[in-house]
């Protein structure tokens, strides 16, 4: 009771109350949409709106996410055959929305709202433009009337194009009216709540048609909305095994999305934003729209952005917009059944299109060939094969182009001490000079990958390197591999052969049992492997000035003979 009165202030609940009842009339027709393009009854896209929104908003730690449908979710379940072919639907979409919040939750437990950053923007552009092309393919058939049997979206829409004359006039007529006023009226004081006017004055228009015989196909036409709010539904234990995979897929997409929410809308009261909280406050959204009936769920921006738009002054706004569909489902069902299919696919026709950004695109391609690759590879990947799978896809050109970005940024440079204590840096030799000390400072990553580019920045040692020292200084690298002490064997090895030496500067433990237990120690010199200290460069001045020592007994040594 106490959090309950914490989060209904009187001196804000009013403000609350008008920016709920604006989101939830919205939602509305965006939850139906969510459902159609889903490939579902729209309903569950109304309980998950509802179910989401209202859990998701007590264990957010954003104040204002709006957890509910998003464009990329649903067109991944429309992907998800198991869903569609199964003999028991509305179980098997519980069982997925159940496993998405599992995921989601157990991603937040274990803190993985820093592997968000391991997701390049590159790939991001092209999966989500992808995924605003199949919202737009995925309506051409309740847009234009004409249901074709292509096996894709885009052989759907192609088969439309090319069989025009397939086309019912009336409803490309509703569905381009609706359009027009939607971007007619957003534009106008009626703000968001222009959309629902013009869904409103879609469906008007097609109930006028039919006092004159024209049908034109509404929400009632193919799914019964019931004045009642659902019960508890159990999953399907039996559909776990087919549904994990696409799980995996919606937590990971509604994670980045949400994500985005968590970035773009701070706590007015100062207080920080935990994207890991955020979560599992997705995953609690997912597991109440499962057991309610609804589809997945995630973080939505254009819902976060419309109730703070609307005056929202806390998350209790979130609680009205709830409170508000539910009314609507309870004392107006029968209306909505009575919404027309192309006025909800041209809605969904505008949100497709705005979710492409040319200047986005654009931006990634004039960054450089790699990043241009992978946002295509992605785009295309993700018009051709069913979504769970390319968002897997994605996740590994994001590794790949990481790993490519890190192995080729590795650079080596020669340290040179004076006596005043000063250091410059220069670019090392090409070759390693006789009786001389090179210090070497590699910066990036030092992973197997870079290890090669690393060997190949070394200056080269040949048979005129007699009597010299390189002296490798790895401060500030924590772990560098088999690959790379492979790399730093090679070098002790050809230094070894012309009598020169390899001097090893770390301040990681680990990176000293790595050499010792790959007997790495033992072949470079355990005299000559230094551990830092917390004072910079005086380890590596230490290690210079026992190599110039060695140099000279090096030197004394050789006159020696000579004189004898």
């Amino acid at each position: 009771m106490g959090r309950l009165r914490r989060l209904f202030d009187r001196k804000t609940v009013g403000d609350d109350a008008m920016a709920g009842l604006v989101l939830g009339i919205e939602s509305v027709p965006d939850g139906l949409a969510s459902g159609l393009l889903a490939g579902l009854n729209p309903v569950a896209g109304l309980y998950a709106y509802l179910y989401g929104a209202v859990s998701a908003a007590f264990f957010t730690s954003t104040a204002f996410m709006a957890v509910q449908g998003t464009g990329a979710m649903a067109i991944i379940v429309a992907d998800i055959e198991a869903v569609h072919s199964s003999d028991d639907p509305v179980r098997t979409l519980v069982t997925l929305s159940l496993l998405t919040g599992i995921a989601m939750i157990l991603a937040g437990l274990l803190k993985f709202g820093a592997m968000l950053r391991f997701v390049s923007n590159s790939v991001m552009t092209g999966f989500i433009s992808a995924v605003g092309i199949n919202i737009v393919l995925g309506q051409v058939g309740d847009f234009t009337g004409y249901a074709s049997d292509g096996a894709s979206r885009v052989t759907r829409a192609l088969d439309t194009v090319f069989r025009f004359w397939r086309i019912d006039f009336w409803t490309l007529a509703v569905g381009v009216v609706t359009i027009v006023l939607i971007i007619m009226l957003r534009e106008t004081k009626l703000g968001a709540l222009g959309l629902v006017v013009a869904i409103g004055a879609g469906s008007a228009f097609a109930g006028f048609l039919s006092l004159f015989d024209i049908e034109v196909q509404l929400v009632g036409n193919i799914a019964e909305v019931p004045g009642a709010l659902p019960f508890i539904t159990m999953p399907s234990f039996s559909d776990i095994p087919v549904l994990v995979v696409p799980a995996i897929s919606l937590a990971f997409v509604g994670l980045v999305q949400g994500a985005g929410v968590t970035a773009s809308f701070p706590n007015v009261d100062g207080s920080p934003s935990d994207v890991s909280q955020d979560f599992i406050g997705q995953g609690a959204g997912n597991v109440a729209s499962g057991l309610f009936q609804g589809m997945p769920v995630g973080g939505s921006m254009s819902a976060s952005s419309l109730v703070v738009s609307a005056g929202a002054k806390t998350r209790a706004a979130l609680v009205f917009t709830g409170v508000v569909m539910a009314l609507v489902i309870l004392l107006f069902a029968g209306v909505v059944e009575y919404i027309a299919m192309p006025s909800l696919a041209g809605l969904l026709i505008v949100v497709g299109i705005e979710t492409v950004k040319p200047a986005n695109i654009v931006s990634v391609w004039k960054t450089g060939s790699v990043q241009a690759s992978a946002m295509t590879v992605t785009l295309v990947l993700t018009l051709l094969i069913p979504l769970q799978f390319a968002v897997l896809v994605g996740m590994g050109v994001s590794m790949i182009l990481y790993i490519v970005r890190q192995s080729n940024q590795i650079v080596a440079r020669r340290m040179e001490l004076d006596d005043e204590g000063r250091i410059r840096e220069v670019a090392p030799p090409k070759t390693v000079p006789p009786e001389e000390v090179l210090v070497i400072q590699p910066y990036g990553s030092l992973f197997f990958a870079a290890a090669p580019l690393f060997e190949e920045e070394l200056p080269t040692v040949t048979d005129e390197s007699v009597h010299s020292v390189v002296i490798i200084r790895l401060r500030g690298k924590s772990d560098i591999g088999s690959t790379l002490i492979d790399v730093l064997g090679r070098y002790a090895q050809a230094l070894s052969e012309v009598e020169s030496k390899l001097m090893i500067v770390t301040d990681s433990d680990r990176i000293r049992t790595q050499l010792d237990v790959t007997g790495a120690t033992e072949f470079i010199g355990k005299d000559n492997i230094y551990a830092s200290t917390e004072w910079l460069t005086a380890t590596v001045r230490r290690a210079a000035d026992d190599a110039e020592d060695w140099i000279a007994a090096q030197r004394s040594d050789g006159n020696s003979e000579e004189d004898a």
